[in-house]
């Protein structure tokens, strides 16, 4: 190769190089993509709409209780009869109140079922009330504060959490005025 030619070659190259470091300049940095958490169970707990929720399913709770309450204490009137007095009924009328106790226990344990099954109906209805209007809290602070994807804490499998990304008492706050704005009526 004669020398004119490397010469050549070499500047040629030296111009490539030069305009492959022009072209490649460091790319301009993304934006910085935020990532919050929420413990929704916090939120549930100190939240006016998930306090309401709570009170009120312990009010139906109380009720449903009054009820098997009562229910029980007629059951052991007539156990307690049937034990003091059985010696002295004939055996008809024994048979015949034992009947009526078993009876009435059975019906008991199907009423507390049934209750229990409407309790926990309740609580997962007002579980789910609370748990949109939530949704919509954390959809509209996530999206104010720029983040990029908002996860729930607990169940998210979130082993750390800055605190600058925790965003439960802010969703708190914003769903409290959610509340007061509609009347107090979650």
């Amino acid at each position: 190769m004669t020398k004119a030619f490397v010469m050549v070659a070499g500047v040629i190259a030296v111009m490539t190089a030069g305009v492959w470091l022009a072209g490649a300049q460091a790319p301009a940095p993304a934006p910085a993509q935020k990532i919050g958490a929420v413990d929704v169970q916090r939120v549930l707990a100190r939240a006016q709409g998930g306090v309401a929720a709570r009170e009120q399913l312990e009010r139906e709770k109380a009720t449903m209780q009054k009820e098997m309450d009562g229910k029980r204490v007629e059951i052991e009137k007539l156990k307690e009869e049937i034990e003091k007095k059985g010696p002295l009924m004939t055996a008809e009328v024994r048979r015949e109140r034992q009947d009526l106790f078993e009876r009435k226990r059975r019906d008991a344990a199907r009423l507390a079922d049934d209750l229990q099954k409407e309790l926990e109906k309740k609580e997962a209805g007002l579980l789910q009330k609370v748990l949109v209007d939530l949704a919509s809290v954390i959809d509209r602070v996530g999206k104010q504060k720029g983040y990029l994807l908002v996860v729930e804490r607990a169940r998210g499998g979130v082993l750390y959490v800055a605190a600058e990304a925790d965003l439960t008492d802010e969703v708190i706050r914003a769903y409290d005025q959610d509340v007061q704005a509609k009347g107090g009526k979650k």
